[in-house]
Formats: structure tokens, C-alpha cells, sequence
């Protein structure tokens, strides 16, 4: 048994933001209170001014296992999500072979099901083999544990595939997510077009790139009436599209990343490759777009789009290099100081994002604290200021933009399932 005393609940799901003592027994939340006392056989953690949230969950991970374990491997992606303070990640299908058989997700979860450090939850490939041309067998891929289906990496080019997909996954009350990107409207585009790509003299990717699929995505699910999860938003004009849809009553959630919120497209000046990722980082006009759609509920929640990738993949030139950043390790510290510290939302909404809401969208009885429910907890140092050391990371990706930032709001304490499984940054196995 484990006793958390002392520590500032702050839980969305049940609207609560006060000092509470979490008892904890056989993986579940026994009881919640004021001042439980505590008996000899139950271990006491005193989290006396500590965040104490439910678990927080990821929505979209790059695990990259199979096929690409020298980025990063289902063990390595699980103890990096400890570290950051995640219970519950979902994981993206572009591995190799793609995820889109039943034996590839059923892999995935004897994995984690074997290192038991966070859940995880895969998601399936919406074509086969991100071909984008024959649809997967969503209800036989649904059966054996994937929570929602995703091409991401690619789009799915052809309109008439997409709108299949929607209806398909309709019947199944699946989500579809959505990697919004015209490939040939990118052509050979690395960064955000505008001046800094001018002066940096490498070819641009225009914000149409990503609003053209957001609309045409929105549309189908519209017409379908089926479910649409816009990834990665990083536009101004891509939050207004989602904003208006909402209006109109299309089912449509959206996410941002901490480093579409943190970043903008000068942290590209000095070439460094740590900073290329897809979509790229934008101007100050689309930070604070995404940020006032975080406000107003537009975007639904915060996900990290974790895309760990060998040093000597990124160690090249600019145009050269993979996309992505490793982001597990640095997403609640960033979304601490960038979001509620700088005032831009509240401690209930800023967990809300990490928990309540993700749960929601992709159907999982997760991201609350309450009696009888599993016991999936972070807690939160709200005064801990440390830098970023990508050395110390667990993730093999250490590919970070944000090496030797000096955050502020780290998780100190995650807890799945009533066991431990990090603790001082520190994972225990």
C-alpha cells in the first residue's frame, strides 16, 4: 500500500484543486481525504507543495521498435515516458514492418506488457503499408489492441481512400488521426517559408502545405459524420479551420506540441538539425494562435510527437536530416513554464490537456483520480528548475532543440498502475 500526503490534487476530471492524501492499494486509488493516517504496513510519500495529477498520457510517440531499433526501442520509449512523467502512451504505426497486421501490435503490447514501466497503446496503420491505396482491416487490427488508426509521416493522398477511412472507422466508433501535409506542395521544402528560410537560403514549406489537408481531412469528416484527430497543428490559419469546424459540430479534436508552442522558426538560424521537424517551427503569429486555441479549447490537448533518431542521422546537413525531436523527457517542463507560468492557462486546464482530455479522445478509462480507478499518478515538483541534458536522457534519441534550457516544473513521481516506476528522475525497473 502507498499513502501520498499532503500534496495539491489537481484533477479535471472531478474539477478539483486542493490538498488531498491519496491512498493507494492493488494498482487501484482507495480512498481520497483530508488526513488519512497511515498504518505500518503502508509506505508514505509526503508531497507536501507537489502537483498531484492523474497519470499523464501521450497520444502520439514514435517507439520506432520494429524495425528501427537503433532510434529507439519499445524498452527505451517506455523508460523515457517514465522519466517525462507519462503513464500512457500511444504509438504512431510508421515502424518496419508498418503496423498495420495483427502481429505487429500484438508485439507492441507483449513488450510493454513484459517491461510494465508505462501502458501502452498502439495505434494501426490506416492503409497497408502506408501505401495509401488499400485500406487496412481496421475491425481485426481494432480486436487485438489498436486504439486508432493513423498514417502519420505520410497523409493519405487519395481523398476517396480517406473518406472510406472515415466511414469504415465510423463503424467501429474508431479515431482517425490525421498527418496534414500536401507532399507535393512541400516538394523539397525543410523549414517554414518566410525570411528566415530566405536568408538561410533553404527551400520552404508554406503553411498551405498543412491548412490544405486540415480542410480537406475536416470536410470528409463532415460529410461521414465520422471522428478526426488533426496532429501536430502548427499554423494560425490550421487553428481557425479546426475553430470553425468545431462551430459547425464536425467531430474534430486537435493537439499541439511543446515545441510548436515553445519554438519558432529562428531557432533554425545556426543550422542545427535538432530544430527540423515536420511540421516545421513557424512564426510568432502561429505561437500565439496555438496557444489562444489551447485557451479557448480549439485544441483539445498536448501530445509530443516523439521522434527519437540516431546522432549520426542528424549529425549532416540541414537538408539532409530526418525530421523530428525527442521530445518525452522535456514536454511537462516546457508546457509549465511556456503555458501556466508565463500566465497563459490555468494549473486545471494546463493538466487537463495531459490527462482528462486525452483520455477522452482516444476511449480509455485513464486521466482521472478517483476511488476504484486505476492508480496512474504524476507528481509534479512545481518549484524544481533544472537544464535540459539530453546525456541523462533515457530516450536513445537525443535529438533536442532545447539542450541546456533552464526549465522550470519537472515531474518528480510517476506512478502506473500503483507501483512506482519513477521516482527523482530516476526509473525503476
Amino acid at each position: 500500500m502507498l499513502l501520498l500526503k499532503n500534496g495539491l490534487l489537481v484533477d479535471p476530471s472531478q474539477n478539483i484543486c486542493e490538498k488531498m492524501d491519496i491512498l493507494i492499494a492493488n494498482s487501484k486509488v482507495v480512498e481520497l481525504g483530508k488526513d488519512i493516517k497511515a498504518s505500518p504496513d503502508i509506505k508514505v510519500i509526503d508531497v507536501n507543495e507537489k502537483i498531484v495529477a492523474p497519470g499523464f498520457i501521450d497520444m502520439h510517440v514514435h517507439l520506432r521498435e520494429p524495425g528501427f531499433e537503433h532510434k529507439e526501442t519499445i524498452l527505451s520509449g517506455c523508460r523515457a515516458a517514465a522519466r517525462g512523467g507519462f503513464t500512457g502512451i500511444a504509438c504512431m504505426p510508421n515502424t518496419n514492418p508498418v503496423a498495420d497486421t495483427e502481429g505487429v501490435i500484438e508485439l507492441i503490447l507483449a513488450r510493454a506488457k513484459r517491461y510494465d514501466l508505462v501502458e501502452v497503446y498502439p495505434i494501426a496503420s490506416i492503409t497497408k503499408g502506408q501505401e495509401g491505396k488499400e485500406l487496412t482491416e481496421f475491425a481485426i487490427l481494432h480486436e487485438c489492441g489498436a486504439i486508432a488508426l493513423s498514417e502519420d509521416g505520410h497523409s493519405v493522398r487519395n481523398s476517396g481512400v480517406m473518406r472510406r477511412a472515415l466511414d469504415y472507422a465510423k463503424m467501429l466508433d474508431l479515431l482517425i488521426i490525421s498527418h496534414c501535409e500536401d507532399e507535393e506542395l512541400a516538394g523539397s521544402g525543410v523549414m517554414h517559408e518566410g525570411l528566415i528560410s530566405t536568408q538561410l537560403g533553404l527551400a520552404g514549406i508554406p503553411r498551405e502545405v498543412e491548412d490544405i489537408i486540415i480542410d480537406r481531412d475536416i470536410r470528409l469528416a463532415e460529410l461521414t459524420k465520422g471522428r478526426i484527430h488533426i496532429a501536430h497543428v502548427s499554423t494560425k490559419s490550421g487553428v481557425e479551420l479546426i475553430r470553425a469546424a468545431k462551430k459547425r459540430g464536425v467531430k474534430v479534436t486537435a493537439e499541439v506540441t511543446p515545441h510548436h508552442f515553445s519554438l519558432t522558426d529562428a531557432a533554425v538560424k545556426g543550422y542545427c538539425t535538432n530544430t527540423k521537424v515536420n511540421p516545421p517551427l513557424r512564426t510568432e503569429e502561429d505561437v500565439y494562435a496555438l496557444i489562444q486555441g489551447l485557451q479557448d479549447g480549439t485544441i483539445d490537448c498536448i501530445a509530443t510527437d516523439h521522434a527519437p533518431h540516431a546522432r549520426e542521422e542528424k549529425d549532416v546537413e540541414f537538408d539532409y536530416a530526418p525530421y523530428g525531436i525527442s521530445g518525452l523527457e522535456t514536454a511537462v517542463p516546457l508546457a509549465w513554464q511556456n503555458l501556466y507560468l508565463a500566465g497563459h492557462l490555468s494549473m486545471l486546464d494546463l493538466v487537463k490537456t495531459f490527462t482528462t482530455t486525452p483520455a477522452k479522445i482516444l476511449g480509455i478509462d485513464r486521466g482521472t483520480v478517483q476511488a476504484g480507478k486505476n492508480a496512474d499518478i504524476t507528481v509534479i515538483d512545481p518549484e524544481l528548475t533544472q537544464k535540459v541534458k539530453r546525456e541523462t536522457f533515457y530516450s536513445l534519441g537525443k535529438n533536442t532543440p532545447f539542450q541546456d534550457w533552464e526549465l522550470t516544473g519537472w515531474p518528480i513521481l510517476t506512478i502506473k498502475a500503483g507501483k512506482i516506476v519513477m521516482e527523482k528522475g530516476e526509473v525503476n525497473e
